[in-house]
């Protein structure tokens, strides 16, 4: 097995260097970061919430809602229902408006790489 790596032509860098610089990609990359910074503050905000409400709220919390589920727990369960709504999300919002784009950009590399023959 060689350590060597395979050699490459002086445009392949160039290449993925154009490829970042243009307008389709810094539209993917706001597409993408318009979906990712939202949520992200928004599931921060809300597991802040928890943490706040479990420190200074106790009464609060630790009110029972049904035998001996309280509010901490139902709050906490919530967080784990939140994780995979926002996971669920993601993965529509990235199969109508991430993945097509993205697909498109590496077709495009793909052409390309294939005229230099395949990569190693």
């Amino acid at each position: 097995m060689s350590t060597d790596t395979p050699a490459t032509t002086a445009s392949e860098p160039d290449r993925y260097v154009a490829v970042q610089r243009s307008d389709e990609f810094a539209g993917l990359r706001r597409t993408l970061r318009g979906f990712v910074f939202p949520m992200t503050v928004a599931f921060f905000l809300w597991y802040a919430l928890y943490v706040i409400l479990s420190a200074y709220a106790r009464d609060f919390m630790g009110a029972k809602l049904i035998g001996n589920i309280n509010v901490a727990l139902v709050f906490g369960l919530l967080q784990f229902v939140s994780t995979f709504a926002i996971a669920w999300l993601y993965s529509r919002y990235a199969d109508r408006k991430i993945d097509p784009v993205a697909d498109r950009i590496r077709a495009e590399i793909g052409e390309v790489e294939s005229e230099h023959g395949p990569r190693g």
